[in-house]
């Protein structure tokens, strides 16, 4: 039997380039993500978005669409990832979580090079931001918490 995840992902753009996170994944290189994590118990996707994306890159967003539900499976798990798209607002300058490295704001064709290389977390990075340039979003609304 697989066990079930809830995780958010956060779309951030700013003049053509998007906000990653580089994180250590115990392996000889680090990865690298869009900000995101595990919704927490008692916590809704909206608020661990939001939550995820201050931990892991010191800024507080906005989030303004909703990209849907992405369900990806790994052996054993299975993942529900609400993916968002946001507007960076204010820079914390907190501390990141441990785990995460640097953030830096990257073009989509550096993206697509780390994923040739093997260096994304997930296929699902470059999956949100093309349903992002496409068009393919909703209202926040529609996620009722």
């Amino acid at each position: 039997m697989s066990a079930l995840h809830v995780t958010v992902a956060c779309v951030i753009e700013q003049g053509g380039r998007y906000l990653m996170v580089e994180e250590d994944r115990g392996g000889a290189r680090t990865l690298f993500n869009q900000p995101a994590g595990h919704v927490e118990p008692g916590e809704g996707p909206l608020a661990g978005a939001l939550r995820e994306t201050r931990e892991e890159t010191a800024w507080q967003v906005r989030l303004t669409r909703y990209l849907g539900l992405y369900v990806f499976h790994t052996p054993g798990k299975t993942f529900h990832s609400h993916g968002f798209l946001a507007t960076a607002d204010t820079f914390l300058a907190t501390p990141l979580d441990p785990d995460i490295h640097a953030t830096h704001w990257l073009s989509l064709e550096e993206i697509r090079a780390l994923q040739a290389e093997g260096r994304l977390r997930s296929s699902l990075v470059v999956t949100r931001i093309e349903d992002a340039l496409a068009g393919r979003h909703y209202p926040l609304a529609v996620v009722r918490e």
